[in-house]
């Protein structure tokens, strides 16, 4: 029997009140813990458990087929094939300094490329693969496979390249893809663009028709281990492939251009220059050259420093596209748009004589004629073939600078065309606001002068030319050039529209007789025995012509040096100047002459004559042209209905 001594009541009471609280705070945590079992396993039971199947199930776009590009006859331009790929993942980038540098060690990939896959893996999101190399050859796959133990998350994938079949040819008018920049994401927000594998169009009508071309993505379902790694496929769903594009070039009449250019230009060591042909009527691009050009496989494979080094530092700039960006003086293939204002603004009557003694002269400074004791005088037919300097200065003098540029406004100058190859330049049509605003200097009789001839601050690209060479010809519409022939998704069939019997455009509203003046004028440059571009009646064997390829044209200089006056007293030419500082030779034509179907314009950089050096390539393409007009199947050309 226990016995209690004074004072142990009240201990034990103590403990009693003790045991009962700590009971009572156990059962609370007890039922807490209990109640938030019931929560977790039965009210939220839904929840967790679609949020452990999301941990599990991994879905990741797939990239779709990008669109196929072809000529206007099927020819393709740009296509796809499959090619092999180095790919790496890792977990937010633990480890990946490792395997890189053994990967650098493979394939050396340089310090650029391994800063690059760093960045990609510490930020790619549900462990996307990044791209290690593309194209990989047997041998580098190889080496791969036999050190892929030490390369965990190494893997090789099949993939699409971009293939351009026509290479150099074609590369500035359909362009190429490259990695997707933070400035190819502006404005756009499809979640595609976040692969490390898609590719997005740069330049020509890859970056134009992006767009279009670059389909729908798919998806595909994954099951993942705890640290992200694939374990295997559950589903997929395929995307959707891009557009295929027919473009409005003849791929042949477009070769045809780019070996007549490079086989007339004078100068061995620098071969530069640009030949555009457009369809009058429709505006139709069925030629585009600009030479020299560049291979786009070289990006599509991936292009090194040193590769992109030695593009950018050739003098003939052969990532430029000159048809769209170069920009040159006109020279005398402007005077089109002069005698048209003088006409138009009734500065001068279509039987006006203007003199020609040789020069002209304002102040103490002579603005010479290119015919030494001049040509008399002269209406403005004569003026156009005879390619008189002083005739167009005095017309210009009367018409005055606001009338000429805005005639050459509605000519094609001075704006960007309907186009839409990026790159492209607007030139520069001088004003009298324009000299004030760049140069804080008012606009002179001079500056008049060099106009009316194309010279001076004027400037022009190769499409320009053609386009006013064609508005000129189809009679004063207001015809836009254009690329794209046809678009169509993968299934559907691809087939170019009937072709545009009727101008589509707007009438310019120019004086008919006006713009026949200059038509003839052209003619007879071409066609007249005294005309600056005569020996153009005989083709390279010295035959006349067939009548029905009989063509008008317009030869120009355009001058880059200015020959002093002590420079030719000393009795310096221009073949002794440097290569750099003589004038670019330009021609424009159209033709059949009675007829007009088709227009051309040509430039050849530093080229000095445009009738000796320019014109013949006019010729030869433009007949070339008319030889493969699709009616002459029937034995007549296409009936332009304004004409």
């Amino acid at each position: 029997m226990i016995r209690f001594r004074k004072g142990d009541g009240e201990r034990a009471s103590l403990f009693t009140r003790r045991s009962l609280l700590l009971a009572g705070g156990q059962l609370t945590l007890m039922s807490a813990l209990a109640g938030r079992l019931y929560q977790l396993q039965v009210l939220d039971s839904e929840r967790f458990s679609t949020m452990a199947e999301e941990n599990r199930v991994n879905v990741r776009l797939l990239p779709p087929s990008r669109g196929l590009i072809f000529d206007r006859t099927g020819e393709p331009l740009a296509i796809n094939r499959n090619n092999f790929r180095a790919m790496v993942t890792s977990d937010r980038g633990r480890g990946a300094e490792m395997v890189i540098d053994r990967l650098d060690q493979i394939l050396n990939l340089g310090e650029a490329e391994k800063g690059r896959l760093l960045r990609e893996l510490r930020r790619s999101r549900n462990f996307q693969p990044s791209v290690v190399r593309e194209n990989l050859g047997w041998e580098e796959v190889a080496r791969l496979e036999f050190n892929a133990p030490d390369l965990p998350g190494v893997f090789i994938d099949i993939g699409q390249t971009r293939d351009y079949p026509e290479g150099e040819l074609m590369s500035h008018i359909v362009g190429y893809t490259g990695r997707v920049s933070d400035e190819d994401l502006a404005g756009r927000d499809d979640p595609v663009l976040q692969l490390a594998t898609m590719r997005f169009g740069k330049k020509g009508v890859e970056r134009s028709l992006e767009d279009d071309l670059r389909g729908r993505a798919g998806a595909v379902q994954v099951e993942v281990n705890a640290v992200g790694r694939v374990v295997r496929e559950l589903d997929r769903t395929d995307g959707q492939a891009g557009d295929n594009v027919l473009l409005t070039v003849d791929l042949e009449l477009q070769r045809f251009a780019a070996e007549r250019l490079r086989a007339a230009q004078v100068n061995a060591e620098h071969k530069s220059g640009s030949v555009v042909v457009i369809d009058i009527v429709t505006g139709d691009i069925l030629a585009m050259v600009s030479d020299p050009g560049f291979d786009p496989n070289v990006f599509a494979r991936g292009i090194t420093q040193a590769e992109w080094r030695e593009m950018l530092d050739n003098p003939e700039r052969p990532l430029n596209n000159k048809a769209i960006s170069g920009v040159y003086p006109p020279g005398s293939t402007y005077k089109m748009v002069t005698a048209l204002a003088a006409l138009e603004s009734k500065a001068i009557e279509p039987g006006t004589i203007l003199p020609c003694n040789g020069y002209v002269e304002l102040g103490d400074i002579k603005f010479h004629c290119w015919l030494k004791g001049g040509h008399g005088g002269l209406n403005v037919v004569g003026g156009l073939y005879n390619s008189c300097d002083c005739f167009f200065y005095e017309a210009a003098r009367r018409t005055g600078v606001d009338k000429i540029a805005e005639m050459a406004n509605r000519l094609g100058f001075g704006q960007i065309s309907s186009l839409g190859l990026p790159g492209e330049s607007a030139g520069n049509q001088p004003t009298r606001s324009w000299k004030q605003d760049k140069y804080n200097i008012p606009w002179q009789q001079g500056d008049t002068f060099n106009l009316g001839i194309g010279q001076g601050y004027m400037t022009a690209t190769p499409l320009q030319l053609a386009v006013m060479t064609a508005r000129v010809a189809n009679g004063g519409y207001d015809v836009q050039p254009n690329l794209l022939l046809a678009k169509a998704a993968p299934r559907e069939e691809l087939a170019p529209p009937v072709p545009t019997q009727k101008p589509a455009a707007p009438s310019m509203r120019l004086n008919p007789q006006h713009v026949a003046l200059v038509r003839e004028g052209m003619n007879l440059v071409v066609n007249s025995p005294s005309g600056t571009a005569q020996q153009l009646r005989y083709d390279s064997t010295g035959k006349m012509l067939d009548p029905q390829f009989r063509f008008a044209g317009k030869t120009g200089t355009a001058q880059v040096k200015r020959i002093s006056e002590r420079e030719r007293a000393m009795g310096v030419t221009e073949a002794q100047l440097p290569w750099h500082l003589r004038s670019h030779a330009l021609f424009v034509c159209f033709g059949p002459v009675d007829n007009p179907r088709y227009a051309c314009a040509v430039i050849v950089e530093h080229g000095m004559a445009g009738g000796a050096t320019a014109g013949p390539i006019g010729r030869d393409v433009l007949v070339e042209t008319m030889k493969r007009d699709p009616s002459r199947r029937t034995g007549t050309f296409r009936k332009t209905a304004s004409l």
